[in-house]
């Protein structure tokens, strides 16, 4: 199989960690030992290799995809470097040392995914998630493609709520996919301004809009206030250090960095 570099350090087990913990994903669907994901019209496979991940098919189209969702964009030479002055944070770069928080590579994916994940677990989530996909996505080989907008236009109230969904949240995916808001576009304005624009979206405030700097765009001062995943991570290692819009602070220029490895790093230890 055809070998993509990934930038030092770059520990594919751990980057791919997320893709496991929380049940099976069947657009980002791992099986023995390899992730899976439909581009295009086409299954990727991707799997471990010495220096990288071996990819197939590997192509400008699927190179792309294959480096987000490895976390290529993030800069760990210079995060590692920021956190040898936090003992929490250089403790975590050296046993989380080479991951690289995963990017989901579509918007729309990203959005739909985080509506469905508020104000329930991840498992209940993923599990929803699931059922979206299988019912309006396309099946190619094992993995399945996200729905996209165009497709989910076409979809009711009622088939969203018989898939888990709350009343509430149907109706804020069948408006996101009728938004007219173009969010390829939002990866070329600053944080603030992409902020802005996806709080105007009925179902979006500030949590699904910082998760979205986060895991779509990379965005190093992305912090998603609100999470209540990463305020426990950041009490049970920072015991005082208030609220995590207080905590905010603490972690700049790298937020994004930060709460990934607090989270991760407080996941790796309960199941440990």
């Amino acid at each position: 199989m055809p070998l993509l570099r990934l930038p030092e350090p770059f520990d594919f087990e751990l980057s791919t960690e997320r893709f496991r913990a929380f049940g099976p994903d069947l657009a980002n669907l791992w099986v023995d030992g390899a992730l899976h994901r439909v581009v295009g019209a086409r299954e990727v496979r991707i799997e471990p290799a010495p220096g990288g991940a071996e990819v197939e098919p590997l192509d400008d189209e699927t190179r792309a995809i294959a480096l987000t969702l490895l976390g290529a964009p993030f800069d760990l030479g210079a995060f590692y470097a920021w956190a040898q002055d936090d003992p929490v944070l250089r403790e975590l770069s050296a046993s989380l040392a080479g991951f690289r928080p995963p990017l989901a590579p579509d918007p729309f994916e990203t959005l739909v995914t985080s509506i469905t994940a508020q104000q329930v677990s991840l498992f209940a989530a993923f599990a929803i998630r699931n059922r979206l996909i299988e019912r309006f996505g396309r099946q190619v080989g094992q993995a399945y493609s996200f729905p996209t907008a165009e497709r989910l236009r076409d979809a009711t109230h009622d088939e969203l709520t018989a898939l888990g969904f709350s009343g509430r949240k149907a109706e804020y995916v069948l408006g996101l996919a009728q938004e007219p808001v173009d969010l390829h576009e939002l990866a070329a304005l600053p944080d603030d301004e992409v902020k802005e624009r996806l709080v105007s979206i009925r179902g979006i405030g500030e949590w699904t809009a910082e998760w979205f700097l986060a895991r779509h765009l990379a965005r190093p001062r992305a912090w998603p206030v609100g999470d209540i995943a990463l305020e426990k991570a950041v009490a049970s290692f920072y015991p005082g250090a208030g609220d995590l819009r207080a905590a905010r602070e603490r972690f700049e220029p790298f937020q994004n960095l930060s709460a990934h490895y607090l989270l991760t790093g407080a996941r790796v230890a309960a199941a440990a």
